[in-house]
Protein backbone atom coordinates (compact mmCIF):
# COMPACT_ATOMS: atom_id res chain seq x y z
CA UNK A 1 0.00 0.00 0.00
CA UNK A 2 2.66 2.54 1.01
CA UNK A 3 4.56 1.89 -2.22
CA UNK A 4 1.65 3.49 -4.06
CA UNK A 5 1.77 6.67 -1.99
CA UNK A 6 3.74 9.60 -3.41
CA UNK A 7 5.65 10.93 -0.44
CA UNK A 8 5.98 14.38 -2.03
CA UNK A 9 2.17 14.68 -1.91
CA UNK A 10 1.91 14.04 1.84
CA UNK A 11 1.44 16.74 4.42
CA UNK A 12 2.68 15.53 7.81
CA UNK A 13 0.99 17.38 10.63
CA UNK A 14 0.54 17.67 14.36
CA UNK A 15 -1.61 19.97 16.48
CA UNK A 16 -1.37 21.30 20.00
CA UNK A 17 -4.54 22.00 21.94
CA UNK A 18 -5.38 23.58 25.29
CA UNK A 19 -8.50 24.09 27.40
CA UNK A 20 -10.61 26.95 26.08
CA UNK A 21 -10.22 28.90 29.34
CA UNK A 22 -7.22 29.38 31.65
CA UNK A 23 -8.96 27.44 34.43
CA UNK A 24 -12.27 25.97 35.50
CA UNK A 25 -13.37 29.10 37.36
CA UNK A 26 -13.04 31.33 34.29
CA UNK A 27 -15.04 28.94 32.10
CA UNK A 28 -18.45 30.37 31.07
CA UNK A 29 -21.20 29.17 33.40
CA UNK A 30 -23.23 27.30 30.78
CA UNK A 31 -20.15 25.53 29.46
CA UNK A 32 -19.19 24.58 33.02
CA UNK A 33 -22.40 22.58 33.30
CA UNK A 34 -21.52 20.62 30.18
CA UNK A 35 -17.97 20.03 31.46
CA UNK A 36 -19.31 18.81 34.79
CA UNK A 37 -21.37 16.21 32.95
CA UNK A 38 -18.67 15.28 30.43
CA UNK A 39 -15.97 14.84 33.07
CA UNK A 40 -18.23 12.67 35.22
CA UNK A 41 -17.58 9.81 32.80
CA UNK A 42 -13.87 9.66 33.57
CA UNK A 43 -13.44 11.33 36.96
CA UNK A 44 -12.12 9.13 39.75
CA UNK A 45 -13.57 9.03 43.24
CA UNK A 46 -11.70 12.04 44.63
CA UNK A 47 -11.70 14.06 41.42
CA UNK A 48 -13.77 17.17 40.83
CA UNK A 49 -14.66 18.92 37.56
CA UNK A 50 -12.14 21.59 38.52
CA UNK A 51 -9.30 19.17 39.31
CA UNK A 52 -9.56 17.48 35.89
CA UNK A 53 -10.14 20.64 33.87
CA UNK A 54 -6.61 20.51 32.44
CA UNK A 55 -7.87 17.59 30.34
CA UNK A 56 -10.47 19.79 28.65
CA UNK A 57 -8.07 20.51 25.81
CA UNK A 58 -8.38 16.92 24.62
CA UNK A 59 -12.02 17.48 23.73
CA UNK A 60 -12.83 19.70 20.76
CA UNK A 61 -16.01 20.96 22.45
CA UNK A 62 -14.04 22.37 25.39
CA UNK A 63 -10.59 23.09 23.96
CA UNK A 64 -8.98 25.07 21.18
CA UNK A 65 -6.10 24.70 18.74
CA UNK A 66 -3.11 26.96 19.34
CA UNK A 67 -0.57 25.33 16.98
CA UNK A 68 -0.73 23.41 13.72
CA UNK A 69 2.64 22.32 12.34
CA UNK A 70 2.87 20.93 8.83
CA UNK A 71 5.78 19.14 7.17
CA UNK A 72 6.39 18.51 3.46
CA UNK A 73 9.14 16.38 1.95
CA UNK A 74 10.77 17.98 -1.09
CA UNK A 75 12.98 16.19 -3.61
CA UNK A 76 15.61 18.48 -5.03
CA UNK A 77 17.95 16.93 -7.58
CA UNK A 78 17.72 13.56 -5.86
CA UNK A 79 18.28 14.96 -2.36
CA UNK A 80 15.35 15.02 0.02
CA UNK A 81 14.62 17.75 2.52
CA UNK A 82 11.82 18.32 5.00
CA UNK A 83 10.20 21.76 5.13
CA UNK A 84 8.13 22.59 8.21
CA UNK A 85 5.75 25.50 8.66
CA UNK A 86 3.92 26.39 11.87
CA UNK A 87 0.59 28.14 12.21
CA UNK A 88 0.17 29.40 15.76
CA UNK A 89 -1.46 32.04 17.90
CA UNK A 90 -4.12 32.90 20.44
CA UNK A 91 -6.72 33.53 17.74
CA UNK A 92 -7.84 30.02 16.81
CA UNK A 93 -9.92 31.18 13.83
CA UNK A 94 -6.85 32.89 12.34
CA UNK A 95 -4.69 29.78 12.88
CA UNK A 96 -7.30 27.58 11.20
CA UNK A 97 -7.87 30.01 8.33
CA UNK A 98 -4.16 30.24 7.52
CA UNK A 99 -3.84 26.45 7.66
CA UNK A 100 -6.87 26.06 5.39
CA UNK A 101 -5.46 28.52 2.86
CA UNK A 102 -2.15 26.67 2.77
CA UNK A 103 -3.97 23.37 2.31
CA UNK A 104 -5.97 24.78 -0.59
CA UNK A 105 -2.83 26.04 -2.36
CA UNK A 106 -0.94 22.80 -1.77
CA UNK A 107 -3.84 20.78 -3.20
CA UNK A 108 -3.80 22.48 -6.59
CA UNK A 109 -3.10 19.89 -9.31
CA UNK A 110 -2.19 17.10 -6.90
CA UNK A 111 -3.83 14.38 -4.79
CA UNK A 112 -2.87 15.24 -1.23
CA UNK A 113 -2.68 12.88 1.74
CA UNK A 114 -2.64 14.05 5.36
CA UNK A 115 -0.52 12.05 7.79
CA UNK A 116 -0.45 12.27 11.59
CA UNK A 117 0.13 9.97 14.55
CA UNK A 118 -3.30 8.96 15.85
CA UNK A 119 -4.60 11.53 13.39
CA UNK A 120 -7.77 9.64 12.52
CA UNK A 121 -8.85 9.62 16.15
CA UNK A 122 -7.59 13.05 17.16
CA UNK A 123 -5.94 15.60 14.85
CA UNK A 124 -8.15 15.35 11.75
CA UNK A 125 -11.58 15.35 13.46
CA UNK A 126 -10.44 17.96 15.99
CA UNK A 127 -9.44 20.38 13.22
CA UNK A 128 -12.69 19.81 11.33
CA UNK A 129 -14.86 20.31 14.42
CA UNK A 130 -13.05 23.47 15.48
CA UNK A 131 -13.45 24.87 11.96
CA UNK A 132 -17.20 24.37 12.19
CA UNK A 133 -17.32 25.94 15.66
CA UNK A 134 -15.41 28.96 14.32
CA UNK A 135 -17.79 29.27 11.36
CA UNK A 136 -15.17 28.25 8.80
CA UNK A 137 -15.56 26.13 5.68
CA UNK A 138 -14.05 22.65 6.04
CA UNK A 139 -11.47 21.91 3.33
CA UNK A 140 -12.50 19.12 1.00
CA UNK A 141 -9.83 16.73 2.25
CA UNK A 142 -11.13 16.99 5.84
CA UNK A 143 -14.81 16.76 4.91
CA UNK A 144 -15.19 12.97 4.96
CA UNK A 145 -18.97 12.81 5.35
CA UNK A 146 -20.41 10.38 2.79
CA UNK A 147 -17.01 9.39 1.43
CA UNK A 148 -16.14 5.76 0.81
CA UNK A 149 -13.17 4.47 2.85
CA UNK A 150 -10.86 4.46 -0.16
CA UNK A 151 -11.75 8.08 -0.90
CA UNK A 152 -10.52 9.33 2.47
CA UNK A 153 -6.97 10.72 2.11
CA UNK A 154 -5.84 10.13 5.70
CA UNK A 155 -2.66 8.30 6.69
CA UNK A 156 -2.05 7.46 10.34
CA UNK A 157 1.34 6.25 11.56
CA UNK A 158 -0.23 4.72 14.67
CA UNK A 159 -2.90 2.86 12.71
CA UNK A 160 -0.29 1.59 10.25
CA UNK A 161 1.68 0.17 13.18
CA UNK A 162 -1.37 -1.66 14.54
CA UNK A 163 -1.68 -4.03 11.54
CA UNK A 164 -5.33 -4.51 12.47
CA UNK A 165 -4.70 -4.85 16.23
CA UNK A 166 -7.18 -2.24 17.45
CA UNK A 167 -6.53 -2.81 21.14
CA UNK A 168 -2.96 -1.63 20.76
CA UNK A 169 -1.74 1.93 21.39
CA UNK A 170 1.88 2.84 20.75
CA UNK A 171 3.23 6.33 21.34
CA UNK A 172 5.20 8.30 18.78
CA UNK A 173 8.10 8.55 21.24
CA UNK A 174 8.31 4.78 21.60
CA UNK A 175 8.20 4.15 17.86
CA UNK A 176 10.85 6.82 17.30
CA UNK A 177 13.07 4.98 19.79
CA UNK A 178 12.45 1.57 18.20
CA UNK A 179 13.21 2.82 14.69
CA UNK A 180 16.31 4.77 15.68
CA UNK A 181 14.82 8.16 14.89
CA UNK A 182 16.78 10.86 16.72
CA UNK A 183 14.61 13.19 18.75
CA UNK A 184 15.93 16.19 20.67
CA UNK A 185 15.33 16.23 24.41
CA UNK A 186 12.68 18.83 25.19
CA UNK A 187 11.86 20.60 28.39
CA UNK A 188 8.13 19.95 27.99
CA UNK A 189 5.84 17.11 27.00
CA UNK A 190 2.20 16.93 25.95
CA UNK A 191 0.87 16.98 29.50
CA UNK A 192 2.53 20.36 30.12
CA UNK A 193 1.23 22.25 27.07
CA UNK A 194 -1.75 23.83 28.83
CA UNK A 195 0.40 25.13 31.68
CA UNK A 196 3.07 26.48 29.35
CA UNK A 197 0.39 28.27 27.32
CA UNK A 198 -1.97 29.64 29.98
CA UNK A 199 0.43 30.17 32.92
CA UNK A 200 3.86 30.63 31.37
CA UNK A 201 2.48 32.28 28.21
CA UNK A 202 5.32 30.78 26.21
CA UNK A 203 3.81 29.81 22.87
CA UNK A 204 7.20 29.53 21.06
CA UNK A 205 8.15 26.60 23.35
CA UNK A 206 4.97 24.81 22.31
CA UNK A 207 5.61 25.50 18.63
CA UNK A 208 9.08 23.98 18.94
CA UNK A 209 7.62 20.91 20.65
CA UNK A 210 5.04 20.51 17.87
CA UNK A 211 7.67 20.88 15.15
CA UNK A 212 9.65 18.06 16.73
CA UNK A 213 6.66 15.74 16.51
CA UNK A 214 6.13 16.54 12.83
CA UNK A 215 9.76 15.64 12.13
CA UNK A 216 9.30 12.35 14.00
CA UNK A 217 6.10 11.51 12.09
CA UNK A 218 7.73 12.15 8.71
CA UNK A 219 10.82 10.14 9.64
CA UNK A 220 8.69 7.28 10.98
CA UNK A 221 6.74 7.14 7.73
CA UNK A 222 10.01 6.91 5.81
CA UNK A 223 11.04 4.00 8.05
CA UNK A 224 7.72 2.28 7.31
CA UNK A 225 8.58 2.55 3.62
CA UNK A 226 12.07 1.16 4.28
CA UNK A 227 13.71 4.40 3.19
CA UNK A 228 16.53 6.45 4.67
CA UNK A 229 15.90 9.17 7.22
CA UNK A 230 16.24 12.81 6.28
CA UNK A 231 19.39 14.30 7.73
CA UNK A 232 19.10 17.01 10.35
CA UNK A 233 20.77 19.57 8.12
CA UNK A 234 18.07 18.93 5.51
CA UNK A 235 15.24 19.93 7.88
CA UNK A 236 14.12 23.50 7.20
CA UNK A 237 11.80 25.66 9.28
CA UNK A 238 9.77 27.93 7.01
CA UNK A 239 8.50 31.26 8.31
Amino acid sequence: MLDQVSIENILFLDIETVPGSPDYESTPAELKKFWDKKSSYFRKENDTPESVYERAGIYSEFGKIIVICVGHIVNREGARSLRIKAFSGDDEAKVLTEFSEMLKKFSINRDVDLCAHNGKEFDFPYIARRMLINGLHIPKILDVAGKKPWEVRFLDTMELWKFGDYKNYTSLDLLSHLFGIPTPKDDIDGSMVAQVYWKDKDLPRIVKYCQKDVVAIAQLFLRYKGEALIKEEQIELVS
